[in-house]
């Protein structure tokens, strides 16, 4: 049998690369799109996507937890495992890497913990996240628990556990539709691009905002944008670069030519 040929190299494009190399501060916004290649759906993916069997208000909404808590936390409790059973991909080790080498700060949307796992720091999860929920009556953080039974369909209702504080409902860490941004988190990323000599704008739609407003503000206050994603978005007319691949084959070759 024929041995495959090797892959060819990825080459970099030569603005991102120089850009790369002279900037002392950098800031990374990362989106579904970045843990997409680890196995965890998108959103909004026709096939895949986690809202295709849900409406979304019935899941990631106030309203909807009001209505039927036991189903929001089941779903919740689902989509955890998921992420659990997954890896880092080779975008964010890169990323860890090279944090290692240069001031990076990772500003994202998803709500997984791909970006702790590869050994990165992430400065802001501006939609919270799967593993940190808290009391729905007073606020108060509750340890993530992963003792009790993972439901095995999306549609298990798993009543939530109580608070042991005030005995309010223990809810999901991700923030939902209709619900204002943490202020720490949000101040955070908003600082870390208006500061930033580069900006990357990894795997994001870019049609959540403000978190979308993020690339604006960055160019604005003169960084360089670049956009890392396998197709156009709603945010590639604010990149001065785009570069079409995908976080897992671009980041690692961009990091190895720093």
């Amino acid at each position: 049998m024929t041995a495959p040929e090797d892959q060819p190299p990825v080459v970099v494009p030569t603005p991102l690369a120089i850009a790369a190399r002279e900037a002392s501060r950098i800031a990374v916004l990362t989106g579904a799109g970045m843990s997409a290649e680890s196995g965890i759906a998108t959103f909004r993916d026709a096939r895949t996507g986690l809202w295709k069997d849900f409406d979304p208000q019935d899941l990631a909404s106030p309203e909807g937890w009001s209505a039927d808590s036991d189903l929001v936390w089941g779903w919740y409790r689902w989509r955890a495992e998921l992420v659990r059973r997954s890896e880092p991909n080779a975008g964010h080790v890169a990323l860890a890497r090279w944090q290692k080498q240069a001031h990076v700060d990772i500003a994202t949307q998803n709500v997984d913990d791909l970006h702790e796992r590869a050994g990165a720091r992430v400065l802001s999860h501006v939609h919270g996240s799967l593993f940190e929920p808290y009391c729905s009556d007073c606020g108060t953080r509750a340890a993530f628990d992963d003792t009790g039974d993972v439901p095995a369909e999306a549609d298990q209702r798993v009543p939530p556990p109580e608070c042991p504080l005030c005995g309010g409902l223990i809810r999901p860490g991700a923030v939902w539709f209709g619900e204002s941004l943490p202020e720490d988190a949000w101040a955070a990323a908003e600082n870390a691009v208006r500061n930033a000599d580069l900006v990357l704008v990894v795997g994001t739609s870019g049609v959540v905002y403000p978190f979308a407003g993020l690339p604006a503000i960055a160019r604005s206050a003169g960084a360089t944008v670049v956009e890392i994603n396998p197709v156009d978005t709603e945010v590639s007319d604010m990149a001065d670069h785009r570069w079409r691949t995908t976080a897992a084959v671009g980041l690692p070759a961009l990091v190895a030519q720093l």
